[in-house]
C-alpha cells in the first residue's frame, strides 16, 4: 500500500453488470426497484419506460446505518486496500504468469506522467512485488466476495485459454456449492489473507483480466466525515446474474437493477447514491446493451483515465461540485482545494449542481478524455435529476 498518501486511503471498487437471465428464474434473479410517480406527475411515469431498453442489471449494496463512511448509501461493492492484496504469496498463485508483465494484464497507452497516482505508483519501490494494477483488482474482487458473496475467479484448468479471455463476450461466473462459498466467505471476512488460501485450495485465480479500468475518484474535502479514499473504479460484465447475499454487517441489502431504475429511484427519494455512483450510472445509460457495454469497456480501458477530485462550494444555497475541465476548477489540487472564484471566462463546464441530497443536475460541455463516455440521463419527470449536455 502507498503509505506516502497524506489525505487519502487507497481503495478499489467494482461496477458489476450482469445480463438478465432468460430461464424460469428470471424474476427471482433480479430485484427491480419499486418506483412511484413523484407528486404532480402522471401515473405513466411509474412504468419505467427507460428500463426496458436495458438487458442488464447493476449490483448496488446498501451500507449499514452504523457505517463510519456514507451510512445508508447504496454503493458499488469495494473497499480499502489491504496489505494481503500486495502479499508476495500471490506470486505462487499466479506462477503461470511469472514471466508476463503485470500478470498478463494489457498495458495502458496513457503516459506515465499523466496516469493517476493510484495506477502509476511503483509498488516495487514500496516493497511489494505485486504490481499495483494487479493488487487493485485483487482488492476489488476480494471485497466483492466479502460483501456480496459473488466470487469472480478462473479455474486454473482454464488458464491455457487466457490468450484471448474477454475479447468477445462477458464473463461466465464458475459455479461452486453455496455451503463451500459460505465457509470461505466467513474466513475471508475474518482475515483477508484467507483469500489467498482459498484460491490455492480451490485451485483458482482471481479473475483480474475480467476487470476493466473505468475511473478514479477521490473523496472531496469536508464530505462524508473524516475518511477520504482514493478509489480505482473497475467495470466487469457477467453473462448472467450470480447468486448474491449481503454480509449483514457492513452491508444490509443488495440490489440488482438497471441504471435507469436506480437513477429514477434516487430521483424519487427512495434510495441515496453518492455523486460518483450517480455520474457513472448516468454514463452507463449510453450503453443499454450488455454486449455493447462490455465491448466499449474492454476497448477503452487501455486508454487510461483521469484522476477526479471534486471541488465543492456553496452558491445560492446550492452546492456546486466541480470536476476537472470545468472553467472554475483550480489548477492546484494538492492541498485543501478551493474553486477559482475569479470572473468566469470561457464556456467549459464539468460540474454537478446539488440542490439537495436527492436532486442533482449535471452541467457538461467538455469532451471527455481518454475516449470515455459523457453521462446521459433521460428523466422520468420534470423534477429531479437532469443532464445538460
Amino acid at each position: 500500500m502507498n503509505t506516502a498518501l497524506k489525505h487519502w486511503r487507497e481503495a478499489a471498487t467494482l461496477i458489476l453488470a450482469a445480463g438478465h437471465r432468460l430461464g424460469a428464474d428470471t424474476l427471482s434473479s433480479r430485484t427491480p426497484l419499486s418506483v412511484s410517480p413523484p407528486s404532480g406527475s402522471s401515473s405513466a411515469r411509474a412504468h419505467l419506460p427507460l428500463s426496458s431498453r436495458f438487458d442488464y442489471d447493476v449490483l448496488l449494496l446498501k451500507r449499514s446505518a452504523k457505517s463510519g463512511f456514507m451510512p445508508n448509501a447504496y454503493v458499488f461493492p469495494g473497499g480499502a486496500l489491504d496489505s494481503s492484496d500486495f502479499s508476495s504469496d500471490w506470486l505462487d498463485v499466479f506462477s503461470s504468469f511469472s514471466n508476463s508483465p503485470n500478470f498478463g494484464l494489457r498495458e495502458s497507452k496513457q503516459l506515465v506522467e499523466t496516469r493517476p497516482a493510484i495506477f502509476a505508483t511503483d509498488r516495487l519501490k514500496l516493497g511489494s512485488p505485486i504490481p499495483g494494477e494487479v493488487a487493485l483488482r485483487i482488492c476489488a474482487l476480494r471485497e466483492t466476495f466479502e460483501e456480496s458473496g459473488v466470487l469472480l475467479v478462473l479455474p486454473k484448468t482454464e488458464v491455457a485459454s487466457l490468450e484471448q479471455p474477454y475479447h468477445s463476450k462477458p464473463y461466465k461466473v464458475p459455479q461452486f456449492s453455496e455451503s463451500e462459498l459460505s465457509q470461505w466467505r466467513t474466513l475471508v471476512n475474518q482475515n483477508p489473507t484467507n483469500f489467498i488460501r482459498m484460491c490455492r485450495e480451490l485451485e483458482v485465480l482471481p479473475n483480474i483480466w475480467a476487470l476493466h479500468e473505468w475511473a478514479n475518484w477521490l473523496t472531496p474535502v469536508a464530505r462524508y466525515g473524516q475518511r477520504r479514499f482514493d478509489t480505482a473504479f473497475f467495470l466487469c460484465c457477467l453473462q448472467e446474474t450470480p447468486h448474491t447475499i449481503q454480509d449483514e454487517k457492513e452491508i444490509v441489502h443488495f440490489q440488482w437493477s438497471t441504471p435507469s431504475e436506480i437513477l429514477q429511484s434516487y430521483q424519487q427519494r427512495q434510495m441515496w447514491i453518492a455523486p460518483p455512483q450517480f455520474y457513472e450510472l448516468s454514463r452507463m445509460c449510453c450503453l443499454p446493451r450488455l454486449d455493447d457495454l462490455h465491448s466499449f469497456a474492454y476497448q477503452r480501458a487501455i486508454e487510461g483515465c483521469e484522476q477526479w477530485l471534486p471541488v465543492t462550494f456553496l452558491e445560492n444555497e446550492h452546492y456546486i461540485s466541480l470536476l476537472p475541465g470545468d472553467k472554475q476548477y483550480p489548477q492546484d489540487t494538492s492541498g485543501l482545494t478551493e474553486a477559482d472564484r475569479t470572473p468566469e471566462n470561457g464556456s467549459a463546464l464539468h460540474r454537478m449542481r446539488i440542490e439537495d441530497s436527492y436532486t442533482t443536475t449535471l452541467q457538461i460541455t467538455i469532451k471527455p478524455k481518454y475516449k470515455h463516455l459523457l453521462p446521459v440521463m433521460e428523466p422520468a419527470s420534470s423534477q429531479g435529476t437532469k443532464s445538460q449536455l
